[in-house]
């Protein structure tokens, strides 16, 4: 049934309605040819009863000569008449009683009465083909044998071609009418999708049937709930983050006072772990709540500009490959994560190979490195706040384990992901994929983020 039945539900609806259409004509033209066949089969047998008695009663009016000549013009292969002296045989050969044609015998009876008494038989080699036996006035029999035409089972052309015409118009309209009434949803999951990427997207506009208002306001209220949930997350972890700063730099003046320079020395080692903590939640904040202006971006530029401030510090960077056309998205942001893998690469690999693959659809950047790699089964794990490898917890090797959670952050608000594989010839690849936007999702997404803004 899976292999039938269409994914989508403008598909399911058209099916339905195209399948019950065609089931409910074909039903109504079943029905229709068996009422035609019997109404054919009872004419049929009406005006073969009515020719019968013709007969009957101008061969019992007249002599016997008159008779001979009479039966001799109605000799012909489809209806033989023979006219006998005596009594009517029963049953005579493999003729029989049953008759399979329910309109012929009270045809007969009703035109010939009681006077003639018809006797009906069929053949049994062919149902279609009778035999009727009428004594006349003076004793004589006449002996008519005839056969009925068959029916055809074939549909009447102009049947079929009506069938056609209101298939063909039903399905334009259940086109029409279903694309209207699934419009609405197609609206809503796009609003859906949308929200993942961009929770402070335009709302939703509430117009159109009463469930579709319903539901369109039910979603406006979700997202509203969603946002203020995250601004008020966003704001609480931000201004805790910052209010730390101050203990932290009390803390640290004051372990300038101390005398024993090796407890000074792990006072400042523990100061300087708790303020990376405190600027990388910041970062991290920053980096979830991020609301720039989608625009152009000429994606070469960006990567060498991050490669000389590689090599400023000693790193190598390498970039292979070369992106077709700007990227429409948000500049401070993927330069936020694009860098992040690459520190990410040099600190574990000690060198960064950023390979460019891009086309109509996407733009993807591998960026991989010499380094160990990560375990499979912590291949996901990495990209959770604050997990790091380490058991150490070492930040000088370990970081304090944002940077991933950044960068795919980032790349999810852009409809696009990322992931980590561990190279076949050793190493581990940040895979990011982003997709392009046509233009017009482009001026969208920029036109309602300076809504927003003003």
């Amino acid at each position: 049934m899976s292999f039938i039945v269409p994914r989508s539900l403008f598909g399911r609806m058209v099916w339905v309605l195209l399948t019950g259409l065609i089931v409910a004509q074909l039903l109504s033209m079943t029905i229709h040819r068996h009422e035609r066949s019997r109404t054919v089969a009872r004419t049929n047998s009406l005006m073969v009863a009515q020719r019968i008695r013709d007969i009957v009663t101008l061969l019992d009016a007249v002599n016997s000569d008159s008779r001979k000549r009479i039966v001799a013009v109605f000799r012909q292969s489809d209806f033989h008449v023979t006219l006998e002296k005596g009594d009517a045989e029963t049953m005579p050969g493999d003729w029989r009683n049953e008759l399979h044609n329910p309109f012929l015998r009270p045809a007969l009876h009703d035109l010939l009465g009681v006077n003639y008494s018809p006797n009906i038989l069929t053949s049994g080699t062919d149902p279609q083909t009778f035999r009727v036996q009428v004594h006349l006035q003076d004793g004589f029999r006449v002996d008519i044998q005839f056969r009925l035409a068959d029916e055809t089972v074939s549909w009447p052309s102009h049947m079929l071609l009506q069938l056609l015409i209101l298939i063909s118009s039903v399905l334009g309209l259940s086109l029409i009418a279903v694309r209207w009434v699934t419009r609405p949803l197609l609206r809503l999951a796009n609003a859906a999708e949308e929200l993942g990427k961009d929770i402070h997207r335009a709302p939703l506009d509430e117009n159109g049937p009463a469930e579709v208002i319903r539901a369109a306001h039910a979603f406006n209220t979700m997202q509203a709930r969603l946002g203020r949930y995250i601004q008020d997350r966003t704001r609480l972890l931000a201004a805790i983050s910052h209010d730390l700063k101050t203990p932290i730099t009390r803390l640290r003046l004051r372990t300038e006072l101390l005398d024993d320079p090796i407890l000074r020395e792990k006072f400042e080692k523990d100061l300087d772990e708790m303020e990376s903590m405190v600027i990388a939640t910041l970062d991290f904040m920053r980096g979830v709540d991020q609301q720039e202006t989608v625009q152009p971006l000429d994606i070469m530029a960006l990567l060498e500009s991050l490669q000389a401030d590689a090599w400023e510090m000693k790193h190598k960077v390498n970039i292979l490959g070369t992106a077709l056309s700007p990227f429409p998205g948000k500049p401070m942001a993927l330069k936020r994560c694009i860098n992040n893998l690459i520190d990410n690469a040099v600190k574990y690999g000690q060198s960064a190979t950023i390979q460019i693959q891009d086309n109509a659809n996407q733009l993807t950047l591998i960026i991989s490195d010499q380094g160990p790699g990560i375990p499979e089964e912590q291949l996901e794990q990495v990209f959770e706040p604050f997990y790091r490898l380490e058991n150490s917890r070492n930040r000088d090797s370990g970081g304090t384990g944002l940077g991933l959670s950044i960068a795919r952050n980032i790349a999810q608000a852009h409809g696009g992901s990322l992931i980590l594989k561990n190279a076949m010839n050793g190493g581990l690849e940040a895979i990011l994929t982003l997709p392009r936007l046509s233009n017009h999702q482009s001026q969208s997404i920029t036109d309602k983020t300076a809504a927003r803004k003003t």
